[in-house]
């Protein structure tokens, strides 16, 4: 088959929504192996069955910390069910529930939640809302984010193995930052063991795309496996020497031409630019060790966790990407490739944690470091009318590294009616992409001597006949936060808490691009392939010239920073029987600043300055009603806020390596302003099984939005503009049921087996209004709003219908679990189209996978098999414009079915 062209307090689930060992306990099943002790000592939810309805061992009370700044007491006796015991509308993957969809992270176990869906490598949309309207907490704490296009950080750099449990919490509460548009998700890593114990794991898979097919790749360094480069990649001292000297590197007063030749020649040359064809790339594959300690004390205990995984994995992309320049797309594209993109990526995690209990206080103390490396190889053919509809090749090699680094500290103290939460916490997050190279060649007709037809690929670096650039970009982000919460016991049925959040984040990004030029190159050896073509003797021959091109298309470098500080008022009580509320108050203070760096001494910027500085009042209340013994209505009304993220405010391109698209921000971005409402109803028939529906509504005040405009050589650019205003409403239905197998035969295979049926659908419409006499404001000037948006288009990333079910096969007595998987959803906007063209949208369709986990004993050691098949339908990625029979993708390629085998052993 020829499919690819040849060529050369939320604090922690257990210190902010619910232990774990609590969620197993109340969700009625046995407390995870490694998971704390539940107490016993706190009030218990108010939805309970009345006294005579529980047996006296269930008459325990119970404590459900709540939120991101402090923890919500849910008063009144117990329930075996934690999503029904909470004040707020939530969802709860349990550690369970993220091994059943077999996910190798957390993005793909979210994406089968109510109302979620996940764009773009792994950025979560929660009821149509794009990333910006979502929060992402790691026990409680904000994170920063390794992307230069996001403030929010990508879920699918957290592999499922240093995760416990996942809450979803779509109504907001004033304990939370005043970021909650759509909703927030709190990632809880494991915790204390309740024993010392051991686990290795490895695996390996194949991707029916990938595996043993045909890619590309280059060498790069001996370590590039690992994730890490083993400094083949460092910048080299003359060229750190010349970023360092505050000027643009270019020949003149600074500069001589020997400079620039003797900085290229240090340059590592064919190890990061010569492609290499391979007709099998390799299997996937991943390792883990995960153990875990548990020190009795004469008065608590001290647990010690830890991990460490690697993950090897390769995708190859065979892609159409075209561009049209006509409103109604008609006639052949203006430019069209086809590209094969072969990623390498790499993921390295460890997590240590320490946490102490003492009587009825906890202390926690959580390290975790992620590092996630691609490897990127692309290589393309296609036509550009631009250049006169010539063939024309490129070729892109990139390594792009980022890295998570975060530590908390937090303590949770308990003095009978009054309770204390304490939490502190530094993150890093950092990307580095050294190396970027690209090289263009244009095939001529222009004969030599060793070639009189002159039918060849030529690159005259920087003439109209192809270029070379390379390019150095570095971004850094500190992320410091701490609060405290102060709840007291009222009265039985009434508590108040008050609490003070602060974060201080600061970010610097620098890119530094180069291109190489060499006019009146002999075309002898503009025929050289890219490694001789810039070899030292090419650059020493033909005086070739190193020229930076950083700033001419915005800037170069920025400092961006937000500050926050926030106080919340908050009382949940029971207003009569059976009927609770939960009010609260947030004041928010928050400064954003984007700076653009003054790297080489001008004295100045054209591009614009961002200084937002705003603050608010977000009140909120959640009314929760008990209509029966097992069934109750929520009501939640509040306001929200959603602010531009750093690389939305700045003017400088940004290549994104999965859409391969480039990005370029907009300054003059200033804050979305949400009113929020929903009706919910909940039943809750029998143990762990349920039936919701609720409908919702949110009005959006100057919503953010991507646009797409063309630039002169027809490159697809995508920006960011505030739209007027904004409409989403919609509803949601959720039945979680077993069936028990026992009836079926005598046979002892089915005694103690259960049929799971879980299933999910969620309908959303969104709507931009825009009328005459709108304007929005680009890069400082005021422009008519209707030049961007068409009135009643749908929001960016939101799809009409999303669909999850689930069913399977699972042994209540041990481990054995055959679950199918299906998801779908509906076409969504990815970005609106340029100079009145229809809007690109994705087609995501229907994907169906298959998960079997089987328990075995060998040896008196516990083993865990998996087997994973993943998109059986073999749906392919589509971004494309339509109208009427036209059509341009600008991004078309086959998800390959992948299938995978794993095995962890417990000592």
């Amino acid at each position: 088959m020829t499919k690819r062209p040849i060529f050369a307090s939320l604090l922690l689930l257990s210190s902010a929504l619910v232990a774990p060992a609590a969620l197993a306990q109340a969700v009625g099943s046995e407390p995870a192996a490694d998971a704390p002790p539940v107490a016993t000592d706190a009030p218990a939810p108010t939805d309970a069955p009345a006294p005579d309805e529980v047996p006296a061992e269930e008459e325990a009370d119970i404590s459900i910390p709540g939120g991101a700044d402090a923890e919500i007491v849910v008063t009144g006796r117990y329930t075996p069910n934690i999503v029904r015991a909470t004040p707020e509308v939530v969802s709860v993957l349990s550690s369970a529930d993220i091994a059943r969809t077999g996910e190798g992270d957390i993005a793909g176990s979210l994406q089968r939640v109510t109302g979620l869906s996940v764009v773009g490598g792994g950025f979560v949309y929660v009821r149509g809302l794009g990333d910006r309207y979502s929060l992402a907490l790691l026990n409680g704490s904000p994170l920063p984010s390794p992307e230069p296009l996001k403030r929010v950080v990508p879920l699918d750099i957290f592999p499922s193995n240093v995760i416990d449990s996942t809450l979803v919490q779509k109504s907001y509460s004033a304990n939370f930052p005043g970021e909650f548009g759509g909703g927030v998700i709190n990632l809880t890593t494991k915790s204390i063991p309740r024993e010392s114990f051991l686990t290795l794991s490895g695996g390996i898979g194949w991707d029916s795309e990938t595996t043993n097919q045909l890619g590309y790749t280059y060498y790069g360094s001996d370590t590039d496996w690992t994730g890490f480069d083993d400094g083949t990649r460092d910048v080299p001292p003359l060229l750190k020497a010349a970023f360092a000297s505050g000027k643009p590197i270019l020949e003149g007063a600074d500069f001589t031409q020997g400079d620039l030749e003797a900085i290229q020649m240090e340059l590592v040359n064919a190890e990061t630019t010569l492609l290499q064809q391979n007709n099998n790339i390799p299997v996937n594959w991943s390792a883990g060790l995960t153990g875990g300690l548990n020190i009795p004390l004469a008065d608590g205990e001290l647990g010690i966790i830890a991990t460490a995984g690697i993950s090897n994995k390769w995708r190859t992309r065979d892609t159409l990407q075209q561009t049209s320049l006509n409103q109604d797309l008609s006639g052949d594209p203006q430019t069209s490739y086809n590209r094969v993109i072969t990623d390498n990526r790499v993921v390295v995690n460890g997590l240590l944690g320490f946490g102490l209990e003492l009587g009825d206080h906890k202390f926690r103390w959580t390290n975790l470091y992620i590092r996630d490396t691609l490897k990127q190889s692309r290589l393309g053919l296609g036509t550009d009318r631009n250049q006169s509809e010539r063939d024309i090749l490129k070729q892109d090699t990139a390594w792009y590294e980022r890295q998570l680094i975060n530590t908390q500290l937090v303590a949770e103290l308990d003095f009978d009616r009054l309770q204390v939460d304490l939490r502190g916490a530094y993150a890093n997050s950092q990307r580095e992409a050294p190396y970027e190279r690209g090289f263009t060649y244009v095939r001529t007709n222009l004969p030599t001597t060793q070639d009189p037809t002159g039918d060849k690929f030529v690159n005259d670096l920087g003439g109209n006949r192809g270029d070379a650039t390379i390019a150095f970009s570095d971004l850094n982000e500190d992320l410091w936060s701490g609060g405290v919460d102060l709840s007291y016991e009222l009265a039985p049925q009434i508590t108040a808490t008050v609490g003070y959040a602060y974060t201080d984040t600061s970010r610097t990004a620098v890119r530094r691009a180069f291109q190489f030029r060499a006019p009146g190159l002999p075309v002898a050896v503009q025929q050289l392939r890219p490694d001789f073509l810039l070899s030292d003797a090419s650059i020493q021959l033909y005086d070739i010239a190193l020229v930076e091109t950083s700033a001419q298309d915005g800037t170069a470098a920025f400092d961006a920073g937000l500050t926050t500080h926030a106080g919340y008022a908050q009382l949940q009580a029971e207003i009569v029987s059976g009927m609770n509320v939960n009010v609260g108050v947030r004041y928010e203070d928050g400064k954003q600043t984007v700076v653009p760096i003054d790297l080489f001494g001008t004295g100045g910027s054209a591009i614009a300055q961002t200084n937002l500085k705003n603050d608010y009042w977000l009140p909120a209340v959640t009314l929760t009603w008990e209509v029966a013994p097992d069934m109750q209505v929520r009501m939640n009304a509040s306001n929200t806020i959603a602010r531009p993220q750093f690389r939305e405010l700045i003017a400088q391109i940004y290549q994104d390596p999965e859409s391969n698209r480039q990005f370029r921000g907009n300054p003059s971005l200033t804050d979305s302003e949400l009113w929020n409402a929903e009706l919910r109803y909940e039943w809750y028939f029998a143990k762990d099984q349920r039936l919701t529906a609720a409908g919702f509504f949110k009005k959006i005040e100057n919503p953010i939005e991507a646009y797409t405009s063309l630039s002169t050589d027809s490159v697809a650019n995508t920006s960011f503009a505030n739209a007027p205003k904004a409409l989403l409403y919609g509803g949601e239905i959720e039945v979680q049921k077993y069936f028990a197998l026992d009836t079926l035969s005598d046979s002892t295979f089915w005694a103690s087996r259960r049929l799971v049926l879980i299933g999910n659908y969620t309908f959303t419409k969104s709507e931009i209004q825009v009328g005459a006499g709108d304007t929005t404001v680009i890069n400082g000037v005021v422009q008519d709003a209707r030049n961007f948006f068409f009135d009643g288009a749908p929001l960016t990333g939101q799809s009409d219908h999303l669909i999850n079910f689930q069913i399977g096969l699972e042994d209540q007595d041990k481990l054995s679990q055959q679950t199918i998987l299906v998801t779908y959803a509906s076409p969504r906007v990815t970005s609106r189209g340029p100079s009145g063209q229809p809007d690109i949208r994705e087609k995501p369709g229907i994907s169906v996978d298959f998960v079997a986990r089987q328990g075995i004993n060998l040896l008196n050691k516990e083993i865990e098999l998996k087997f994973e098949a993943r998109n059986l339908t073999g749906r392919k990625y589509q971004e494309v414009q339509e109208s009427g029979d036209n059509r341009i993708f600008l991004n078309r390629y086959k998800l390959g079915r992948t299938f995978s085998l794993s095995a962890s052993l417990k000592f």
